[in-house]
């Protein structure tokens, strides 16, 4: 039978027989209950309603008596389907003893988890569990939550999946594990995964995602941060999609940390260095307060632990009123009794008043452990778009800083450097005009940068292809602008160094 429920919540499935997972999972992708089957049956615009829960569309898309169609009313939209139409599609008996189905009145089945197919990036069937509406999150996405509730699949899952450096490692570590989507792609390029959550109910339905994914079992471990990992345990690659929602209380397991302000994610980053193997990442979306008085990246940078370096990329910045109203109606109190929606309002802009927090920033965290005495850190604000997925461009950008490290301006001009893939140049001035008034380059891949370069930086630019010196670009140009080579050596190595640093040329070994 399924395990035994929390308060207020239903019992899970089994989590103790991955034998009946795998039928599970044979039924599922004989039927193509997969992401690409879903988008074929139910059209681009009713699956992208699904992201915004709404399924009135997938609803009458799957008005037909198809396997699939079945499999989409029962484990997606949370009909009942009459047990008929699902005796030759799914392990019928083995569901119902296991806990993955329930019987609805005399003949009807109705699943007890929300069951979703997700694209691996490789293109691997998985399939995300989570309780019962809770598949996607988002303000506003289910309305009400219980508390211990377990979300599958929202943007912010997606967000750190992307960002996440994905070489081969020995060992990773999902902290705060949710619905354990981390810990399944984490499988991909990990030896060993362990995951934590400070909710059991997370741990249980993690271990149904990874067995109903092919994926191998992870290590499951009950705590708050880094409680439940031992005092000499360290790992090559940390992720966490934490509780990082700072408000009045711990009211929602799934999204409020319980500490004051932004501590829980002060926390996490400052403890993450001494968890890491040499070399290692760790990487977190995290919110930060902007206090009034403080500068906002220095506060920061007083987060980064000793050894390792960082880069700290501030996605959004919401002021306190926006904020505030974003998460209660991501917990559904809007549609609620309007007083108490009011006076929790109230009490969030009480908070932020005491701590004279006038905005809220969201981002990205990553980072490595280098045992330098003289860490490399960077925190900026960067809300223009970016192209997913990104962790092989934040790998690079640590190599990035390796390498200038290790050049001195000398040594660079020695150095060849090629354009990088996908930079285009851009010259901007009055139509007719001869020369631009300044000339732009601009990343079309990853973070999608635009800078500014003078004539020389353009030109140097325009011919690295890894053939000539910087030096010997240097002089070519400095010939044909009737300028000092030497004085042009002297002054363009900053330059050089703001292009590799950004991305726009790398060096050729």
């Amino acid at each position: 039978m399924g395990c035994v429920s929390e308060a207020g919540l239903p019992p899970l499935p089994s989590s103790d027989r991955p034998d009946v997972a795998a039928r599970l999972r044979e039924a599922l992708l004989a039927a193509s209950f997969t992401a690409d089957g879903l988008l074929d049956l139910l059209g681009a615009p009713a699956y992208a309603a699904l992201a915004r829960s709404e399924i009135v569309p997938a609803l009458r898309a799957t008005r037909g008596d198809t396997p699939l169609e079945a499999l989409v009313r029962l484990f997606l939209l949370q009909q009942p389907v009459p047990r008929a139409r699902l005796a030759d599609v799914l392990p019928v008996e083995l569901c119902l003893e296991n806990g993955w189905l329930t019987s609805v009145g005399a003949d009807e089945l109705a699943a007890t988890v929300d069951v979703r197919p997700y694209g691996g990036p490789d293109g691997e069937d998985w399939f995300i569990v989570s309780d019962l509406g809770c598949a996607v999150g988002g303000a506003g996405g289910i309305g009400s939550r219980e508390e211990g509730v377990v979300l599958g699949v929202g943007g912010a899952s997606t967000t750190l999946a992307g960002i996440t450096v994905r070489t081969p490692v020995a060992s990773a570590l999902d902290l705060g594990t949710g619905s354990g989507i981390q810990a399944l792609h984490a499988a991909r390029h990990a030896t060993r995964v362990t995951a934590t959550d400070v909710n059991p109910r997370a741990l249980r339905i993690t271990a149904l995602t990874l067995a109903l994914s092919g994926a191998p079992a992870a290590d499951l471990r009950e705590g708050s941060l880094f409680t439940p990992v031992r005092h000499d345990e360290t790992f090559d690659l940390i992720v966490s999609n934490p509780p990082f929602v700072i408000s009045p209380g711990a009211r929602l397991t799934y999204r409020d940390g319980g500490m004051r302000g932004d501590d829980l994610c002060r926390t996490l980053v400052s403890e993450a260095g001494g968890r890491l193997n040499e070399g290692g990442f760790a990487q977190f979306l995290a919110n930060w307060e902007h206090v009034a008085g403080e500068d906002w990246q220095d506060r920061l940078r007083s987060w980064v632990p000793r050894g390792c370096d960082a880069w700290i990329v501030q996605r959004e910045e919401q002021d306190v009123t926006q904020y505030a109203e974003l998460w209660l109606r991501d917990a559904g109190d809007h549609r609620g009794d309007l007083a108490e929606y009011q006076a929790r309002y109230d009490a969030w802009l009480d908070e932020f008043e005491a701590r004279k927090v006038k905005t809220v920033g969201f981002g990205w965290i990553t980072l490595r452990k280098t045992g330098s005495s003289v860490p490399s850190v960077t925190v900026e604000d960067w809300p223009h778009p970016v192209e997913q997925p990104l962790g092989e461009t934040i790998r690079a950008h640590f190599d990035r800083l390796d390498y200038l490290g290790a050049h001195d301006d000398a040594a660079l001009l020695e150095a060849s450097f090629r354009l990088a893939d996908e930079v285009v140049q851009e010259q901007v001035g009055l139509p007719g005009a001869e020369d631009p008034e300044h000339v732009v380059l601009r990343q079309n891949r990853g973070m999608r940068r635009a800078t500014k370069v003078d004539t020389v930086g353009a030109g140097f630019a325009g011919v690295c292809d890894g053939s000539m010196s910087a030096g010997r670009i240097l002089d070519a140009i400095a010939q044909l602008l009737g300028e000092d080579p030497i004085v042009l050596r002297d002054r363009t190595p900053a330059q050089i160094r703001l292009l590799i640093e950004q991305g726009f040329i790398e060096p050729v070994s």
